[in-house]
Formats: C-alpha cells, sequence, structure tokens
C-alpha cells in the first residue's frame, strides 16, 4: 500500500484541480491520498468523486497556518469532517488575513524594483482567496527574476529577504481545536522546514503533545534521508503517530511526486494503523 497523505491542488496553491491531482497520484501508484489544501477544505469533494472513479481511497484533509513562538507552523489535519461548521469558520477566519498577507508581500516586492507581484500572483491562483507565497514565487520565476523556486525561497519571501512580511495565523489551539472538533487527526507537517535547534523544536512537539496532537510527518517531499531517523526518534520520544506526505504541489516543481517517498522507518508507529 502506497500512502500520501499531504497534496495539494488548484484549492490553494497547487497547479492540478483536485480531479487531476487523484488522476496523478492513480498514474505514480498511489492507494491512499490526502488532500490537504492550505486553509481550504473545498477540493475534497471533487477529489472523493474522482477517487471512487479511479479505486484510490480519499483522505479529507487541510493544512492549517498557525503562528508559534512568532513562527509559521503547518498543521495536517486528516480525516476531517469537510462541513463540519467549526472547521469551516476557522479556515474562512484564517483565509481572510490571506489579501492583506499578499498585498503587503507585492509592496515589498516593489520597494526592491519588482512591479506588478500582485496582479501577477492573482493570476496564478485559482482561488482568489489563497493567494500564498507560491503564487509570488511563481510569478517570480515566469518573469526571469530567479531561475526557479528553489532559488526564489534563498532570496525572496523568507524571513531577512525582500518580499517577506510577518503574519499572525490561528494560534496552534485553535487549530487543533477545529481538526478535533470536525473529528480528525492533527499532524505535524514538515518539522524539518522550521530551522529550530532541538531545544525550540522539543518545546514545540512538547506543546503540540499537550494540546492533543497525534502524528508528526516523519517522510516528506522537504525532508532529507539524514533527517527521517531524526523525526522517528522525535515521534518515539513523543509518543506520537508517524506520517508520510510529498507535500506535492505541481509536476516536476521542487523535486516533489506523490507517492514517490521513502517508507517509515520500523520503529514508528504510522498514522494510520486504526484506519
Amino acid at each position: 500500500m502506497i500512502f500520501d497523505l499531504h497534496s495539494h491542488s488548484t484549492a490553494s496553491d497547487g497547479v492540478l484541480s483536485p480531479p487531476e491531482l487523484v488522476a496523478r497520484a492513480a498514474q505514480q501508484g498511489v492507494n491512499v491520498l490526502a488532500l490537504t489544501d492550505h486553509d481550504e477544505i473545498k477540493g475534497v469533494s471533487d477529489a472523493r468523486a474522482a477517487a471512487a472513479e479511479l479505486d484510490i481511497d480519499l483522505v479529507a484533509g487541510v493544512e492549517i497556518s498557525t503562528t508559534w513562538a512568532g513562527r509559521t507552523i503547518h498543521i495536517v489535519g486528516l480525516r476531517v469532517d469537510p462541513e463540519h461548521p467549526v472547521l469551516l469558520e476557522g479556515l474562512r477566519i484564517n483565509r481572510s488575513g490571506r489579501r492583506d498577507r499578499a498585498q503587503r508581500m507585492a509592496d515589498a516586492l516593489a520597494g526592491v524594483g519588482i512591479p506588478g507581484a500582485m496582479q501577477g500572483a492573482m493570476q496564478l491562483a485559482a482561488n482568489d482567496e489563497l493567494i500564498s507565497r507560491t503564487h509570488f514565487a511563481r510569478f517570480l520565476v515566469e518573469k526571469g527574476y530567479v531561475k526557479n523556486l528553489k532559488t526564489v525561497f534563498k532570496k525572496f519571501l523568507v524571513r531577512g529577504k525582500p518580499g517577506y512580511v510577518s503574519h499572525q495565523w490561528a494560534s496552534l489551539a485553535d487549530a487543533l481545536a477545529w481538526i478535533h472538533q470536525a473529528g480528525g487527526v492533527a499532524v505535524l507537517a514538515h518539522p524539518g522546514r522550521y530551522e529550530m535547534g532541538k531545544e525550540k523544536m522539543s518545546l514545540l512537539m512538547a506543546e503540540f503533545k499537550e494540546l492533543g496532537g497525534e502524528a508528526i510527518e516523519v517522510v516528506t517531499g522537504s525532508h532529507t534521508p539524514d533527517q527521517v531517523p531524526i523525526f522517528a526518534a522525535y515521534a518515539e520520544r513523543y509518543d506520537l503517530l508517524a506520517s508520510v506526505g510529498s507535500d506535492f504541489h505541481a509536476p516536476g516543481e521542487g523535486g516533489r511526486e506523490l507517492g514517490r517517498l521513502m517508507p517509515l522507518p520500523e520503529c514508528c508507529r504510522p498514522v494510520w494503523q486504526d484506519w
């Protein structure tokens, strides 16, 4: 069985529609796929219909942006009720701040001689409520300011670089509450991306666990092979389940493909063990 429990469609910042995403997953041999768009769950219905035709198990999911200790931390919710009113209202509130953040990002880029970023990002976003850093990154590549997305996030849009703006997302406690009230499982997404030391990471893991978090992504598209055993050890230490997900956004983008993931280390208990 091939599980991929983290992916994105045009409902947020992916480039494939939900049915196209499911079809690509089927081509890659994925058996269980979670659609986890950023702060948005409206793509799940179409994805589920496509999955039924292709004999794939579709997991209703979402990736929620949170602010913890001044950092943006992403929490994936798996097996959530996509129609639960508490979750829907929480996601609506989180999305409502994205347009303002996008304008501030565009203004910051204009300040270093890159005009038209807001319009360019909006043209690349299928959902005008979900203008993200990825849309700005694609705009910068399209206009030739950088050669690829990997380079974008070294030169722009990150702390200390042009185009970065701080933003206050949902609290960690609120995000986990929304997921749990919608019947879902809370997963700390791609912890290796947060560039924090052992002490800070331990504080994050402890608070996540204390708030009822159930799992962390041990194997994910942005983790190196060396990072996998590190986060497997964190999962053991904090008695957390382990998840896997490509964090796929687009074909050929970021070197991530649906279903092409390392196996979980044997010490891990998979998040799907009781499904």
